[in-house]
This record gives C-alpha cells, structure tokens and sequence, in this order.
C-alpha cells in the first residue's frame, strides 16, 4: 500500500542523494497527519460559528480547571498575547455569551473572567467533534499499534523538549553561509 509520502519520498531521493528516506517519510507523514488535524478542526469550529482563537480561550479557560476562572494576565500569558490583543478577543466572546468578565475588588481593577455554561456547551461541542474525527482516523490502527504510535511519539516529543536547538543544523554537505 503507497500514499502520497512514498511518491514524494521517491522524487527527492532522486534529487537529495544525502537525504535519508525513513527520516523524510516520517517528517512528511507527521505534517500530512498534522494539516489534516487542523482542517478537522477548522471544519469543526466553522460548523460551530467559533473562530480557531475565541476556541483557544475556551480552552485555556477549560483547562485552568474549576470555577473555570482565571485573570487576564493569566490568560494573555497562556495564549501569548499582549494584555491588549487580549482584551480586544474577550469583547466578542462576551457579547456571544460565552464568557463573562467580573470584578473582584470595589475600585474594579481586578478582573476575572469566568466561562459561562453556554462557554462551557460550546467547548464540549467542538472537543466532541475533534474526539470523533480523531478516532475515525485512529480507526485504521489496532489498540496495540495505537499504543505503540503513542510511545514512539512521546520519545520524540521528549527529545524535542529536551533540546529545541538540535533542529538548527545545516544539512549534510551544505553550511549556514550556502543560504540555508
């Protein structure tokens, strides 16, 4: 059984006598699986009416665990946004009801923002949909190589962790100056 990575494989083995197949075909494999997820999810939030960020800050907001609360200064720090880029994402997700924003003290400076049960409804929507669009795909492996896939990833995401400098070496027979 082919797939398009053995053809694209095929015609840069052809091209990069240097490069190595396995390593290639694992790298485009990874991004085939990787770009097909996304779209998954695009799918999914459009069918919803979410955009990919007011998603993202259901999430964070879902992940921060029960009262499912948190500042906006935690919030911009988990999403890596600007308090500013922030606030201008909270408006719309307020308006939709989806969050709401409190405040804490009488002079009103310190805000929490909470996730509202249509939040919370919209959230468990779109996670269902991806579990079963990721399943489906998962279909095509039995537990046992299921779990095996799991282990193997979870040594690369180890290393990658480990040392995220590992990745920035030229290629063999060119160096930095050749314009890579």
């Amino acid at each position: 059984m082919r797939d398009s990575v053995d053809r694209h494989v095929e015609a840069w083995g052809k091209e990069l006598d240097w490069m190595d197949p396995v390593k290639e075909a694992i790298f485009a494999r990874l991004a085939v699986l990787a770009r097909h997820a996304a779209q998954a999810r695009r799918t999914g939030l459009d069918s919803d009416g979410l955009r990919n960020w007011q998603y993202k800050v259901l999430l964070t907001l879902r992940r921060l665990g029960p009262p499912y609360t948190g500042s906006p200064s935690q919030l911009a720090d988990h999403l890596g946004l600007t308090r500013g880029a922030l606030s201008a994402r909270l408006a719309p997700l307020e308006e939709a009801g989806l969050i709401a924003r409190t405040h804490e003290d009488p002079d009103r400076r310190r805000v929490r923002v909470r996730l509202t049960e249509a939040g919370h409804a919209a959230f468990e929507q779109q996670v269902a949909a991806e579990e079963e669009s990721e399943l489906a795909l998962l279909a095509a492996l039995s537990p046992a190589e299921r779990g095996t896939l799991a282990d193997l990833l979870r040594k690369l995401v180890v290393a990658a962790e480990a040392e995220p400098s590992a990745s920035a070496s030229p290629a063999p027979g060119r160096s930095r100056s050749d314009g890579v």
